[in-house]
């Protein structure tokens, strides 16, 4: 592996452990995910024109889609390559295209596939959101969000001690956190009173998804940058909500 190619992948990982572990539902398999994409990058030509990220983004979709292909059984929902487009162009922010080629499926087909599941996301899973937010226009925005993803809100909390009160209160089917809190304490703490007493999903909010994504034990397993539109919001809860097994930070 040449030099700059290593840097630039070094730059890429935690783009390339958000991408894993919302594919994967989970930090532990993501992050493998991510491990072994790694070495396989070492015996692959990269694709013309493809930067470290892309191509680390390639090694990813490839494996998984192997590891999927091995289960045979993917059940209801969207398929494989439905959630790849998905993530690949609302999470990772990359062009259809580009996705495309990523992912190894025509550009029209990777259209269809996205039109698909844009649908069967609208008829997918609904459940409670509790918001944690310290900026109240921000908290009101995603609220709007939130409601136009076809969610229930839960509640909106400002500080640290409200999310927890309000989390034993209404028990929601998921959380919405932004990081810091300002004066009213810290996102990533309040979940994890929260989840000390219950198990559910948690989707982080910041504007330096970076800094929450760098291989620690203990990290978020869907993390979305701000700003975001509602498509981006409605894909991450689609996933949260619908993986099986999510590791909770």
């Amino acid at each position: 592996m040449s030099e700059s190619l290593r840097d630039g992948l070094i730059r890429a990982l935690p783009y390339g452990r958000r991408y894993a572990r919302a594919l994967t539902g989970n930090q532990p398999e993501g992050d493998l995910l991510v491990a072994q994409s790694l070495r396989g990058l070492t015996s692959q030509p990269p694709a013309e024109g493809f930067t470290p990220l892309l191509q680390l983004y390639q090694a990813i979709s490839r494996l998984y889609g192997l590891e999927e292909e091995q289960r045979s059984t993917h059940g209801p929902g969207l398929s494989p390559v439905q959630r790849q487009l998905l993530l690949l162009t609302t999470l990772e922010e990359v062009g259809v295209e580009t996705a495309a080629r990523i992912i190894g499926v025509p550009h029209d087909k990777a259209l269809q596939e996205l039109e698909t599941a844009q649908k069967q996301l609208h008829k997918g899973v609904q459940t409670s959101v509790l918001i944690i937010e310290d900026e109240p226009i921000i908290a009101m925005d995603i609220e709007l969000l939130v409601m136009q993803c076809g969610h229930k809100v839960a509640g909106v909390a400002h500080t640290q001690a409200d999310a927890v009160q309000l989390a034993a209160q209404t028990r929601p089917g998921l959380i919405l956190a932004d990081i810091n809190l300002g004066p009213g304490g810290h996102g990533k703490a309040a979940v994890a009173e929260i989840t000390a007493s219950f198990k559910v999903p948690v989707i982080y909010v910041t504007a330096y998804p970076e800094r929450l994504l760098t291989g620690e034990k203990l990290e978020p397993c869907f993390v979305i940058t701000k700003p975001f539109d509602p498509l981006t919001l409605a894909v991450a809860t689609y996933q949260a909500v619908s993986s099986v097994g999510v590791a909770q930070t």
